[in-house]
C-alpha cells in the first residue's frame, strides 16, 4: 500500500532503543515531512528542523521485505532527536502507520521506530 508522508502530520507512537522504551521523549511532537526533504518536529513550544529521504540501499544486511528501501532521518542536534538519526529499514507501512527498524553495525543493538498519522 502506498503512503504519503507529505500529507498531514505524524507522531511517534513507539521508539525503542535496544530494550529501552524512550517513546515519551517525543510525546506531544508532531512531525511534518515536506516534499523538499525538510523534516520539522514541533510540540507548539519547541521546534526542531531536520531532513528526511527514502533511498534504495540494495544492501544484503536488510531484514526488511520492502525492496531494500531505507528511511533516512537526520536532525543536526545534540538532544533526544539525534537518536532518530539513522538509515531505518521498513518493517511495514500503510497510509496511517510506518514501522521501522535499525540494527546497529557496532553492537548489534536493535532500535524500533513507529510513526502514526494524526
Amino acid at each position: 500500500m502506498r503512503f504519503n508522508l507529505q500529507s498531514g502530520t505524524w507522531r511517534i507512537t513507539k521508539f525503542m532503543e535496544d530494550d529501552n522504551d524512550e517513546t515519551d521523549h517525543f510525546t506531544g511532537f508532531n512531525f511534518t515531512f515536506a516534499a523538499n526533504g525538510a523534516l520539522i518536529a514541533s510540540d507548539g513550544t519547541d521546534t526542531f528542523e531536520g531532513t528526511w529521504s527514502i533511498t534504495d540501499s540494495d544492501s544484503s544486511d536488510d531484514d526488511s521485505n520492502d525492496d531494500d528501501l531505507d528511511f533516512n532521518i537526520n536532525f543536526n542536534l545534540t538532544n533526544d532527536f539525534e537518536e532518530l538519526n539513522e538509515d531505518w529499514h521498513f518493517i511495514s507501512r500503510t497510509a496511517n502507520k510506518i514501522e521501522l527498524i535499525h540494527i546497529s553495525g557496532g553492537d548489534g543493538g536493535t532500535d524500533l521506530l513507529t510513526f502514526e498519522k494524526n
